[in-house]
């Protein structure tokens, strides 16, 4: 593939396309990447074949999410310059790479190439991957936002359910065996040979929405859709903000720990779901099996996926900063409910668990079309890539609040529900503080957009209304200040007026910033009648200042002569009968080629000019 092949403008649609095509070309790529939900089922054999502890088998998954938000932050303005299909392609080399270079690891049974292959290249994969449709969706469906975003990222949270039970077949068949649920042997290669299939079919399945994906061009618009029309709501803006600029605002931020908390919540249950309702009702009565365990975790899953589409299209009616009080209010209480009720119903545990899996998927569904609300479209894949540190953290600090504290309750003698408790109860807390981030989301200053001139462009010249519009769409912040710098929002609007003089008229051309006047004189007469601000000054300059042809006083200049200092004057030959001298200090000089005659001019200090003498005038001037 050349690198035309990935260039955006390769890939604008032509007339008649179909943006429904464009979700699946999302999808085949989020439900591969999406196989780093299934790692547990790597776990088991991985810890039985290279002698791994627990917590050492866990590190892959660990730093492909904590790579996934920091390539998503790094790269994500690279990924809105070089558009889709060439973050999908790069995904694509990063995650199948990462998964062969675990099979040779796996191979060779060397656990660090297990390590840097998955959860190193291959979280860089999942990162590029994760955020490469999201922009692109949001512009095809400018309508419903988030039904769009949801749809694709309903992707990463389902691809497990593809992964898992696939992945947990091929293990089997390349030689890993089970009993009662727990691994007892692993065959040489079996786990490389997992890997490498993996790496090889996620080549195929990806490539399919590398060729697929499209952008928008751009006047394109939904039959029927028309931006103006749209009700304008408080917290959605016409505007756009750059990545950059993006990050310097406080509802970048409050959106942060929105994001970070929700999903530090749902990772907590999602990490342990099957040994935490085995602790829970493992010694009731009517006991939990492993394999009722395992159902739990795939109801967990599929909630999970469910949950990205549904409530993130719900948003598009409700609006984000009401769905997302849903997200963490309600979550609150459902995290409420299993501590104090839960512990007693299985129906109101598992209840509650798929409600807050749910709301942990839809989290991440919804923030896309939120950002775009509040950010616009400009730059909001890399705004969304800066965000997604918050799943790092929050892949962090999840597994380690509810297996710290877990270990620790142990220790104390705890057992069954006394173990979570105290946990839930920081997720309560997490929560809380999650929804009053999101009330504090307020509309985003004018000062942190783009081009502010551009929403009057309407009374600007049509050249400078391209240039800026043109400007904006290549990211060029400090290039559409300085267009935005020349309309009239910033003050430099030129007026023009007319000066009648005993010729004809005179066209000067005034700048409120600096009071700059520039005359030009008639050339069918070559008159040209000059207002002095002082006459009296001028007649006394005139008597003082006088001087024979071709002699000058001291402190003035010949023609052709520059001189410099307070009394900066500068002379340039515009034709053959025409001079034209400007100077920068106190006094103005008009000196005529042909005498050397220089009559003195004391103008305001404040308003230098730029005046044209014609050889007329110069003979005018001799005759008086």
């Amino acid at each position: 593939m050349s690198v035309g092949f990935l260039d955006r403008a390769r890939i604008v649609a032509p007339n008649g396309w179909s943006r429904w095509l464009v979700p699946p070309a999302a999808l085949s790529v989020h439900l591969a990447i999406g196989q780093v939900y299934a790692w547990s089922v790597f776990k088991a054999p991985l810890e039985k074949y290279l002698h791994l502890t627990g917590a050492q088998s866990a590190v892959p998954f660990q730093l492909g999410i904590v790579m996934l938000g920091l390539s998503a932050a790094v790269l994500g303005t690279r990924v809105e310059k070089n558009g889709p299909r060439w973050a999908m392609f790069t995904s694509l080399l990063c995650f199948c790479s990462g998964l062969m270079l675990a099979a040779l690891g796996a191979y060779t049974e060397q656990y660090w190439l297990v390590v840097a292959g998955y959860g190193g290249i291959g979280g860089i994969g999942l990162g590029i991957g994760y955020i490469s449709p999201v922009s692109t969706l949001i512009k095809w469906f400018p309508d419903r936002p988030g039904m769009a975003t949801g749809i694709a990222i309903m992707g990463f949270g389902g691809g497990a359910l593809i992964a898992s039970p696939w992945s947990a077949a091929m293990l089997t068949a390349f030689g890993v065996t089970y009993n009662a649920g727990k691994v007892v042997a692993v065959a040489d290669n079996a786990i490389a040979m997992t890997f490498l299939v993996h790496g090889l079919a996620y080549v195929v399945f990806m490539t399919l929405g590398v060729l697929l994906v499209r952008v928008p061009a751009p006047d394109w618009k939904p039959t029927g859709f028309n931006a103006t029309t749209v009700k304008a709501k408080a917290l959605v803006t016409t505007a756009q903000v750059s990545a950059k600029n993006a990050i310097r605002t406080p509802q970048f931020w409050c959106l942060w720990v929105v994001l970070c908390f929700n999903v530090t919540a749902g990772i907590g249950i999602l990490e342990k779901a099957a040994p935490m309702i085995l602790d829970f009702f493992g010694k009731t009565p009517m006991a939990v099996t492993a394999t009722a365990a395992a159902g739990f975790v795939a109801l967990l899953s599929l909630v999970n996926m469910l949950g990205r589409f549904v409530w993130s299209s719900v948003s598009d009616l409700v609006g984000r900063k009401n769905i997302y009080r849903i997200y963490l209010g309600v979550g609150a209480i459902m995290y409420l409910v299993i501590a104090t009720v839960g512990v007693d119903s299985k129906v109101v545990f598992i209840s509650c668990a798929m409600v807050i899996l749910s709301f942990y998927g839809a989290g991440f569904a919804t923030i896309p079309a939120y950002l775009r609300d509040l950010f616009g479209t400009f730059q909001v894949g890399a705004i969304h890539g800066r965000l997604l540190t918050a799943w790092s953290t929050a892949g962090v600090l999840g597994p380690l609040i509810i297996n710290q504290i877990a270990d620790q309750r142990k220790a104390e003698g705890f057992s069954g529900p006394g173990l979570y408790t105290l946990s839930f109860y920081i997720m309560i807390g997490l929560l809380v503080i999650g929804f009053a981030a999101n009330e504090l989301v307020r509309p985003v200053s004018s000062k942190f957009h783009e081009a502010r001139a551009l929403g009057e462009l309407g009374k600007a010249k049509p050249e400078i209304k391209a240039e800026a519009t043109k400007l904006v769409a290549k990211t060029t912040e400090d290039e559409a200040k300085r267009v935005a710098a020349r309309t009239p929002a910033d003050g430099a609007q030129k007026l023009e007026k007319q000066v009648e003089t005993k010729s004809g008229p005179i066209k000067a051309v005034a700048s409120k910033k600096t009071g700059e006047n520039r005359q030009v004189a008639s050339k069918k007469t070559g008159e040209n009648r000059q207002v002095e601000p002082n006459r009296a000054a001028h007649k006394k300059g005139q008597r003082r200042g006088q001087t024979r042809p071709g002699q000058t006083r001291r402190g003035q200049t010949k023609p052709g002569q520059t001189k410099t200092g307070p009394n900066k004057t500068v002379q340039t030959k515009t034709g053959p009968n025409r001079t034209v001298q400007t100077k920068t200090g106190p006094t103005k000089t008009v000196e005529s080629k042909k005498t050397g005659e220089t009559p003195q001019v004391a103008p305001k200090p404040s308003e230098p000019e730029i005046t044209i003498a014609t050889e007329s005038e110069t003979k005018t001037a001799e005759a008086k």
